[in-house]
Formats: C-alpha cells, structure tokens, sequence
C-alpha cells in the first residue's frame, strides 16, 4: 500500500510549480545543488537498491537501466544508463530535489518535497518521498553509471 501512495505522491508533486521544494539543506544554483543534503557522501550500494526497488523509491516505473534482474523497467523517462556521465553531481542531486527546475512539465516527483501536495495518506503527510540519506545514496549510485 505504501507504493499506492508515492505513486498519488509521484502524481501531484508533478504538477506543483518549479521551485516549490521543501527545505533541503543546501539552496539551488543555476550548476545544480552542489552540496550534500546530509553533509556526507551517499552510498552507493545502497542507492542501487534505492532505485531498483519499486516499494521505494519507484525510479523504475518511468526509468530504464542497468538492472538485468528487474523484468519490467520504464520507458517514459530517460535510461539511467550513462547518468554520472551526463550530469555531474550537482545537478544530479537538484534532479531528484527539484525536477521540475529542469522541465517544468516532468511527472518525476520530487523527492524531498513535503508541502503543498494533494491527496496523500495522513500517515505519508509532512514526509518526503525519500530521506536525505536516501537522495545522497542515489546520486552516489547514479554519479557510477558512466556507460
């Protein structure tokens, strides 16, 4: 059930305007968010499981990737294959923060948002999608796929 609800989450959140974030501990910049959400270095191992886990952070309901193991993967985003190679760290991190900065007319949620949404679970209101941690982890892992 907790994936019915990010998915109404993942839904609302892309049609709130740019820039309606919550307050993630570092502002953006026009390069991106340069730094870390938790002052530390994520995971990357962890971030893998982040992305790949469709109860989490449901990356691979739009996205495609590495993840030979995964039989159904996205087709409406781009493959994540290549990402550390197309994005540098900070920007990767403002994509998962702050999407719609970058399209405005993006249905990728943005993870770290809690206010202003529409239709969440009572026990879902007032938390993000995903942790700090768990942003830091997945920029980690995406920052290794340069294939």
């Amino acid at each position: 059930m907790r994936w019915l609800a990010a998915l109404v989450a993942v839904c609302v959140t892309a049609a709130a305007p740019a820039g309606s974030v919550g307050q993630p501990a570092a502002s953006p910049t026009e390069v991106g968010m340069p730094q870390s959400l938790t002052g530390a270095r994520g995971d990357a191992a962890q971030g893998r499981a982040i992305v790949a886990n469709r109860q989490v952070g449901l990356c691979l309901l739009c996205h495609s990737g590495p993840f030979p193991e995964e039989p159904l993967q996205g087709n409406l985003a781009p493959d994540l294959r290549g990402a550390g190679s197309r994005w540098p760290e900070a920007v990767l991190r403002h994509r998962l923060v702050a999407p719609a900065h970058y399209n405005p007319e993006t249905i990728m949620p943005a993870y770290q948002r809690t206010e202003g949404l529409a239709r969440v679970a009572p026990a879902f209101q007032g938390k993000p999608l995903l942790s700090a941690q768990q942003v830091e982890d997945v920029v980690a892992f995406l920052l290794t796929l340069r294939d």
